[in-house]
C-alpha cells in the first residue's frame, strides 16, 4: 500500500469517525423562549406562550360529528389529539403596561406555567405590569395570576367582565353548574382571592373603557361574561377575543361546533359566527389565546367557512405589518 493510499484512508477513516461522534449528539427537545412581538401603530404588543397540551377533540367537541371534525383536521394535516397553545397578550402603551390574560399558572401540570419564563425572556419582569384584563375566569386564563400561592403581578390591578365574576365566583352557581366545572369555581376563587383581599380585583360593565384606545367588547356564550378586548392605535385595531375559537382547522370550518366548556352554546355560536363575519369584514388583526402561537392574524370568508392567516413574520417588529 502507498503512503498516499495509506494517508488517506486514515483521513477517510478519520472522517467517518467525526460523523458518527456528532451523530450522536444528544437531542436537546426544547424550544426557544416563547415570545412574538410586533408593533400596532406606536403601542408595543408582545405574544407570551403559557405553553402547550393536548386538547381531546374526540371528547370535547359538540355541534359537530366526529366525521366531520376530522374532515376538517385533515384539510389542515391534522389529526386527533391536537395540540393546542395557550397564550397571553402583552400591550405596552408607552404609559401602561397591560397583560391579557396569565395563562395556567400550575393548574395544568408540567405542560404549561411558562408565562413567568417568558414574561422575563422577553424583557420585562411582572412588578412592571399595571393592569390585568382577563377574557373570563377559566382556569387556564385566570390561573397564572399566582405563583407559589402569593400575587404574581403584585402591583397589578386585575380585572374582568362583572357578568364572569358573579357567576365563577358564587356558591350557588357552582352547586347547580355541570360536576366538571367544580375546578374551575374552586380555582377561580382562589387565584383572585389575595387580589380581591387587597381591593385589586375590579368587575367591569360591558363595553368598558379600560384604557385610552383599550376597551371591553361583550362575547357571551363560552362564559357568561366571556370578553374580548379592543386595542386601538393609529388607525390600527386588534382584537384579542379570548376563546372565541378553539381549535380553528374544526371551527373555522365547522362554524356551529361548539365545546362542552361553554356556558352557553347556542350564545357561543352566535358569538363566533358574528366575530369571525366582522373580522374579515374589517379586516381586522385578531389575537387568540388558544390558536397556534403567536396565535396572531386575520380571517377569511372561504365557501361556508373562513380561513385563517398568520400573521407573517418580521424579524424588526418596528416595521409597519
Amino acid at each position: 500500500m502507498s503512503h498516499r493510499f495509506g494517508a488517506s484512508l486514515a483521513a477517510l477513516v478519520f472522517l467517518l469517525a467525526g460523523a458518527a461522534a456528532h451523530a450522536a449528539a444528544p437531542q436537546q427537545r426544547i424550544q426557544a423562549p416563547g415570545w412574538y412581538r410586533t408593533m400596532l401603530g406606536q403601542v408595543e404588543i408582545t405574544v407570551l406562550s403559557d405553553g402547550t397540551h393536548t386538547f381531546p377533540v374526540d371528547t370535547v367537541m359538540e355541534g359537530v360529528t366526529p366525521a366531520a371534525v376530522d374532515a376538517a383536521l385533515a384539510k389542515n394535516d391534522l389529526h386527533r389529539p391536537v395540540q393546542g397553545s395557550i397564550n397571553a397578550f402583552l400591550v405596552n402603551t408607552g404609559k401602561q403596561l397591560v397583560l391579557i390574560d396569565t395563562g395556567a399558572g400550575a393548574l395544568y401540570g408540567a405542560c404549561c406555567g411558562k408565562l413567568l419564563a417568558n414574561l422575563r425572556a422577553a424583557g420585562y419582569t411582572p412588578e412592571q405590569v399595571d393592569l390585568v384584563l382577563l377574557t373570563h375566569l377559566h382556569k387556564d386564563h385566570v390561573g397564572g395570576i399566582l405563583a407559589d400561592g402569593k400575587p404574581a403581578f403584585p402591583n397589578a390591578v386585575v380585572r374582568a367582565a362583572g357578568a364572569d365574576a358573579d357567576y365563577w365566583l358564587s356558591q350557588q352557581q357552582r352547586a347547580s353548574a355541570p360536576a366538571f366545572l367544580a375546578s374551575f369555581f374552586d380555582s377561580a376563587a382562589a387565584s383572585l382571592a389575595p387580589y380581591t383581599a387587597a381591593g385589586r380585583f375590579q368587575p367591569f360593565a360591558p363595553g368598558a373603557v379600560l384604557l385610552p384606545g383599550i376597551r371591553a367588547v361583550a362575547e357571551p356564550g363560552h362564559t357568561p361574561g366571556h370578553s374580548g378586548y379592543l386595542i386601538e392605535d393609529g388607525g390600527q385595531a386588534l382584537l384579542v377575543w379570548g376563546d372565541v375559537v378553539h381549535v380553528a382547522a374544526v371551527q373555522l370550518d365547522q362554524v356551529g361546533a361548539t365545546v362542552k366548556y361553554d356556558t352557553g352554546a347556542p350564545a357561543a355560536r352566535a358569538t363566533r359566527t358574528a366575530l369571525l363575519e366582522r373580522a374579515a369584514r374589517e379586516h381586522l388583526l385578531i389575537g387568540a389565546a388558544h390558536l397556534a402561537f403567536p396565535g396572531l392574524g386575520h380571517v377569511r370568508k372561504e365557501g361556508a367557512g373562513y380561513a385563517w392567516l398568520p400573521l407573517n413574520y418580521e424579524g424588526d417588529p418596528a416595521d409597519p405589518y
